[in-house]
């Protein structure tokens, strides 16, 4: 059989497409009705959620007067309001303090709760699914409970050491040195996932174990690691509870309790009125994690994704 006939055959054998896009040839179709509902239903939805922080932002660049008007464009915009925010609260040490507990407690909680998990994940030992059940049943307990203890025993080592004791910000962070339960097993989970040959391979080369957790486990779960930080940073960023609770200076305050001071000190109800500089305050709490978010973004939902699923 000749070339040609050959190939006049396999001509004749397959199919013959006629009138195809090339949406259809490459099995993509862009603009189907489920698509285009989807897509709708998204935008809908990122509309009724951007809302909110909008009506923050319009109400931030108002004056006292029309704060809590419905004009959602000022009628004049009032940039004043963010210097003057500056001036009236040491919102510079509050943002100072805030970033300082935020970025200490999300490093150090990720890396506890990362050596933890390897540890759970990879060593066979006895109890020690018994052991995983007690950590994980460690959440189900009230922080409220362990709140006074929590509380005492911070102020008994502030007696000893005192740059760590109440008005500190190291109560406020230092307790992630010693992991959490939720990110232990979100952490544990992807570590199973893992092919345990890469650590039989490199155990037979001569590995030792932390050199195996910094050089193969690491690089291979950094999205579950970049989740961690990002869900710890915003927590830390976020929390009101803590400081309220062990600060007592101004100068020592978070972003959280500075605003709860503002708004003391400038609500219609007992304050000075002056709304606005509460709007403008919030927005310069909100506006870091909202940014923190977008450049992890690719990280954090590839993280989410594949928890738990990777192997």
């Amino acid at each position: 059989m000749t070339a040609q006939q050959g190939g006049l055959e396999r001509a004749a054998v397959a199919p013959v497409a006629t009138n195809v896009s090339p949406e259809e040839r490459t099995g993509k179709r862009f603009l189907t009705p489920g698509r285009v509902l989807f897509v709708l239903a998204l935008l809908a939805l990122s509309i009724i959620f951007l809302l909110p922080f909008a009506w923050l932002v319009s109400a931030s660049l108002k004056s006292r007067a029309e704060v809590f008007s419905s004009n959602w464009i000022p009628s004049e915009i009032h940039w004043e309001n963010y210097v003057q925010i500056w001036q009236v609260a040491p919102v510079l040490s509050w943002l100072f303090n805030s970033t300082i507990v935020a970025f200490l407690a999300a490093a150090t909680v990720t890396i506890s709760s990362a050596l933890t998990s390897f540890a759970f994940a990879y060593f066979r030992f006895p109890f020690r699914n018994l052991l995983f059940g007690v950590v994980l049943a460690t959440m189900m307990l009230p922080g409220a409970v362990t709140l006074i203890p929590t509380f005492l025993i911070w102020d008994n080592i502030g007696k000893v050491f005192p740059p760590a004791g109440i008005d500190t910000l190291t109560p406020l962070w230092a307790g992630n040195m010693f992991g959490s339960a939720f990110y232990i097993f979100l952490l544990r989970q992807f570590f199973m996932g893992l092919p345990r040959e890469l650590f039989e391979a490199a155990k037979v080369d001569g590995a030792g174990y932390f050199r195996m957790f910094r050089s193969i486990a690491i690089p291979l779960t950094i999205p579950a690691l970049v989740v961690v930080f990002i869900f710890e940073l915003k927590a830390s960023w976020t929390d009101f509870l803590k400081p309220l609770i062990y600060l007592q200076t101004a100068e020592h305050f978070t972003l959280p309790l500075g605003l709860k001071q503002l708004l003391d000190t400038y609500s219609l109800h007992g304050g000075q009125g002056d709304v606005q500089y509460i709007m403008a305050g919030t927005v310069i709490v909100t506006l870091p994690m909202v940014i923190i978010f977008f450049l992890g973004q690719r990280y954090f939902v590839e993280g989410i994704a594949t928890t738990g699923r990777k192997g």
